[in-house]
């Protein structure tokens, strides 16, 4: 949190003068001038896809002033909420021109890069000159585990409490508050996969996100009409450790032309989107809800439940058997409600993206969410059993104590360290 802003025009007298002791409001205002200037000067759109334009420079101001909105205090509790910074949000995320890929899935499937829902995202490409391409081996290494199809190493798994969130009612709603009382996928036969749950239906995000015993993975029941591709127990990193739920997300098909393989490692050229307009949409939709026009906010969650609803074929082309059962809201009957609502279809929306984190912190709310988690799943998994998350410190990681000392105690440390 406590960060020194260091602009390339700074001298190294000056950069060596330079506090990281800064007001975090005027930091976020330092930051946004930099998105100004790109939004003022950048064209709409580019020749060349991938490059920043008016769009992202337009999202990124969203986003940053929906951050900054939610002012905090030094234990990072939440203090207040500036409206009038979210009115900003508003505004910008209508100047972005965008819409939402017609299937979920295909926001993560290769061939579908820089689609209209991709606002910003790191490029990567294969068969470029280069000797292995420049693609991503970071996903790669969230590859299934133990298995010839793919390598190493089963990282970022998805826990028993996510997948529970995407449990549905019969009117194909999200279980708000009691979503964690039943855990799912749970009953593991023994060729390792596992059967649906008797009369369970789920959100069918579900199945393009997490890999689960049993189920095709990644819209494949076979891999060149050989090579089981339906998701096993074995492929889990550790799974009487971890889980055996895998991250569906951030892989392909291991016969896709976008994989290389170097040793028990894969990387993929597939891109990393960091904004989807989806993102953005509920951006707007939070900001309505927090200035208590949470009416105004229900047709656009619906848009998002309703693209889900409609991104089921694949799954079930390749052979899953889960229940679909997805709903919109008829109503908001109040803030709180609303509020709800929005924390959780942002939470299935992009479930292992890498928001959630940012979300919990940015609401306040990161003690309460994690330390509620743990106090359940520490009795599932073992490796969570002195797992802690202490609030007004860990939000943030600590300053290196190095760095302080370099500069003579101009740096100085994070609250709570």
């Amino acid at each position: 949190k406590k960060i020194p802003y260091i602009t390339e025009n700074l001298t190294q007298e000056e950069i060596e003068q330079t506090s990281n002791d800064v007001d975090n409001d005027a930091l976020w205002n330092t930051i946004a001038e930099d998105f100004l200037f790109a939004y003022d000067n950048l064209p709409q759109s580019q020749d060349q896809v991938g490059r920043a334009d008016r769009n992202a420079a337009a999202a990124y101001l969203a986003k940053l002033r929906l951050f900054q909105a939610y002012e905090q205090n030094d234990q990072h509790q939440v203090t207040n909420i500036n409206t009038s910074r979210l009115e900003e949000v508003i505004e910008y995320v209508d100047e972005v021109t965008a819409s939402l890929q017609p299937d979920f899935g295909e926001n993560f499937l290769d061939g579908f890069d820089n689609g209209p829902e991709s606002i910003w995202a790191a490029q990567f490409s294969i068969n470029d000159g280069t000797t292995v391409g420049r693609v991503s081996f970071v996903t790669g290494l969230n590859s299934p585990n133990s298995t010839a199809l793919y390598g190493c190493c089963g990282f970022h798994l998805a826990s028993q409490n996510m997948v529970n969130s995407f449990n549905t009612d019969i009117a194909g709603l999200p279980l708000l508050d009691t979503f964690n009382d039943t855990d799912i996928f749970t009953n593991v036969d023994a060729d390792g996969t596992t059967p649906p749950d008797s009369g369970l239906s789920v959100d069918p995000r579900i199945d393009h996100t997490v890999g689960i015993p049993g189920r095709p993975f990644k819209y494949r029941n076979t891999v060149n009409e050989s090579g089981d591709m339906i998701y096993n127990f074995s492929w889990a990193r550790d799974p009487g450790v971890y889980g055996y739920f895998g991250n569906m997300k951030e892989q392909q098909a291991p016969d896709c032309s976008c994989y290389v393989k170097e040793g028990p490692f894969v990387g993929t050229s597939k891109n990393v989107d960091f904004i989807r307009y989806a993102d953005v949409l509920l951006w707007k939709a939070e900001a309505l809800i927090q200035l208590d026009r949470w009416d105004e906010a229900l047709p656009i969650i619906n848009q998002i439940r309703n693209r889900a609803a409609a991104s089921t074929q694949r799954p079930l082309d390749a052979g899953a058997t889960d229940i679909y059962n997805i709903g919109t809201y008829a109503l908001f009957p109040s803030k709180d409600f609303a509020w709800k609502a929005l924390m959780f279809e942002r939470r299935l929306e992009f479930a292992m993206e890498g928001h959630r984190w940012y979300d919990l912190v940015r609401w306040g709310i990161a003690e309460e969410t994690l330390n509620a988690y743990l106090a359940e799943e520490r009795t599932k998994k073992d490796f969570l059993a002195n797992a802690q998350f202490t609030a007004g410190r860990d939000e943030y990681y600590p300053i290196p104590q190095r760095e302080i000392d370099f500069t003579g105690g101009l740096y100085i440390q994070n609250p709570g360290y």
